[in-house]
């Protein structure tokens, strides 16, 4: 029988995400399908955002799936086969008002990944970028000038 080990991974911290890499090909013997669904925002005002906090933006939603999914890949490739999925957002190929840092992060993954979709074609990998739209997870009201909440409608 088959028994799951779990194995937690912060993935805004890229120190740690080899080792974590090594354990899952240690326990699993490789990864067929990688599915890197982590994210981290933040809304404010560009000039409001510290730098401090884009960097943690950058290291959670570019510099943690890439890392990972590099992390991954020479077992990939030797397998000549598997498939790299990057859940990302619509914000990752439009800009909106407030959410800069994020939307800066999901710009520089859609590109990474689109690059990296052209060069395991000839190892028989495949590379999706899947970019959701807006999602309302809770109710907004709509105010006159609210222009997020008018978005919902």
């Amino acid at each position: 029988t088959f028994t799951p080990k779990l194995i937690l991974l912060d993935i805004s911290d890229i120190n740690c995400i080899q080792d974590v890499a090594n354990e899952i090909l240690s326990c699993y013997g490789c990864v067929d399908i990688l599915v890197n669904n982590a994210s981290m925002k933040v809304k404010g005002a560009v000039q409001s955002i510290s730098l401090e906090l884009d960097k943690k933006i950058m290291d959670a939603n570019y510099f943690g799936p890439v890392t990972l999914t590099k992390a991954l890949l020479p077992n990939m490739i030797s397998r000549k086969t598997g498939q790299v999925v990057l859940i990302n957002s619509i914000q990752g190929k439009i800009g909106v008002p407030f959410r800069a840092a994020y939307a800066a992060s999901k710009h520089a993954a859609v590109g990474f990944f689109d690059c990296l979709r052209a060069e395991m074609e000839e190892f028989g990998i495949c590379v999706s970028t899947v970019s959701p739209t807006f999602i309302c997870s809770y109710h907004r009201q709509s105010a006159s000038g609210n222009w997020e909440a008018l978005i919902w409608k």
